[in-house]
């Protein structure tokens, strides 16, 4: 077909008298008829027939178009070859309306460097088509439906064992991964961790960077890749260099990358092109720290009203996921509510619960100064889509020297089975101890003590007796 045809008022009118002949061509193809498709004379026909379908749940007869909107229709022969004709033209020709009824309008938001909006409004018109994936037929074989769910998701390691193992596998691509901590916490620890993990497996991977500098990640970095504490670095450069060069002969591409706050999904889609386009190579997954600092692609939305800028921003993220089929994770701040909970739930995210309600997964970071000296991490799984480990809990190793995060050791895992079991035995003879009274020391000089008052009481009753029968005899 020529991209380039003229969709003129004849070939617009033939396509209204097929929907009028065949109901059921009108009625699979509704869905993407607009009334400003057609040129002004037919624009009242296509109206009165969405609306009369729409009130009546029936096309009206061409005997009630004529009248109603004086435009003659005439009734056509179709055939099975005739419908594939239409539907084909008639699908290109609505793409064709929507994109130039997009391209007139983005004229104003291009004179406002509203540029988010223009590519939305773009990408809507050339998406727009008729509905021909009927789904999955849930009985047909099953077998076949399973093998491509497991080659085909994308499934990818955390580098955690004990985190994979409660989310099935790992983090999927195309979904969005957010974990959530109080400030200082280690949320961009536990992405740059997990980017090290992906590189080191031999993935492409771009690290986002909102707060630290280029140079001051990368340098918590050369510690966890090396094993060289932070306050050595600068002690060992030369050692460094040549670790870091010789492990990145058997690693994947890392990337950091430092972006201003307030910087948008656009942004980091023209960055990932830019990237493909001068390295040849595309990334796996992304890392970005951190979601709040983001900005939505459309400027009309007031960073004040953090539910909607949150959502626009995590569906954004998640539509980038999807659209270059990588493993996207990010970074969430926990509000003060959080600080002395042990349990975390959605009302300890900061800002808008509608991130939240966007990720696939959630993952809350809890922590103390004392835990990170005895080289602990202990993470809570807020939310997860895919699989049924919502509300557990993954302890994980910390080095404290060069910031690395692993899965426990066998002799870490022991410790802290003995320590909790400790710990329970200390509680439950704490909560079954009982307080007996204490004996007095000389018990029988008290009683004898006791007996002596009462006798005195005795004596003295006796004698105010006497004295007041006495007194009335006289």
């Amino acid at each position: 077909m020529n991209d380039l045809k003229d969709y003129n008022e004849e070939l617009q009118k033939l396509f209204l008298e097929f929907c009028a002949t065949d109901p059921e061509l009108f009625v699979r193809v509704k869905n993407i008829v607009k009334v400003e498709y057609f040129s002004r004379k037919l624009a009242n026909v296509a109206k009165f027939m969405l609306e009369h379908s729409e009130e009546y749940n029936a096309l009206p007869t061409i005997e009630q178009i004529q009248a109603t909107c004086g435009v003659e229709l005439k009734k056509v022969d179709i055939d099975e070859r005739h419908k594939n004709w239409f539907f084909d033209e008639f699908e290109t020709f609505c793409r064709h309306k929507a994109l130039e009824l997009a391209i007139i309008q983005s004229a104003d938001l291009l004179e406002k460097g509203d540029y988010g909006q223009v590519e939305d409004k773009i990408k809507h018109a050339v998406r727009i088509g008729l509905t021909k994936d009927l789904g999955t037929n849930y009985f047909i074989d099953p077998k076949a439906r399973l093998l491509a769910l497991k080659d085909n998701n994308g499934t990818v390691s955390t580098g955690w064992s004990a985190l994979d193992h409660k989310l099935y596998g790992g983090f999927n691509k195309g979904e969005l991964n957010i974990f959530a901590g109080q400030s200082g916490a280690g949320k961009s620890l536990f992405l740059q961790n997990l980017a090290l993990n992906w590189a080191n497996v031999g993935m492409n991977v771009i690290y986002f960077t909102f707060e630290l500098s280029e140079e001051l990640s990368s340098m918590r970095v050369d510690s966890m890749s090396t094993g060289v504490a932070s306050n050595e670095i600068f002690k060992k450069i030369d050692d460094i260099d040549l670790m870091v060069r010789m492990q990145g002969q058997k690693s994947g591409k890392f990337q950091l990358k430092y972006m201003s706050s307030g910087a948008t999904v656009n942004d980091l889609r023209s960055y990932l092109k830019e990237y493909e386009v001068q390295t040849g190579t595309k990334p796996d997954c992304i890392c970005v720290d951190y979601l709040d600092l983001l900005m939505p692609i459309s400027k009309r939305v007031s960073p004040s009203d953090l539910f909607i800028k949150d959502k626009y921003v995590s569906e954004e993220l998640r539509n980038l996921a999807v659209e270059q089929q990588i493993v996207l994770t990010t970074a969430s701040q926990l509000n003060r509510s959080s600080v002395e909970e042990t349990e975390f739930d959605h009302s300890h995210i900061a800002g808008g619960l509608s991130k939240i309600q966007t990720a696939d997964n959630v993952i809350g970071i809890q922590t103390s100064r004392a835990m990170r000296e005895r080289g602990r991490y202990l993470i809570q799984l807020m939310k997860t889509r895919s699989s049924g480990g919502v509300g557990t809990k993954i302890n994980l190793a910390f080095n404290i020297d060069t910031l690395r995060i692993t899965d426990l050791t066998e002799q870490q895992l022991a410790e802290d089975d003995s320590m909790t079991t400790s710990n329970m035995a200390s509680s439950i003879k704490k909560r079954t101890s009982t307080i007996t009274p204490k004996k007095p020391e000389n018990q029988g000089a008290q009683v004898a003590e006791k007996v002596e008052q009462v006798a005195n009481l005795r004596s003295i009753l006796k004698s105010k007796r006497h004295q007041y029968s006495s007194e009335n005899d006289l």
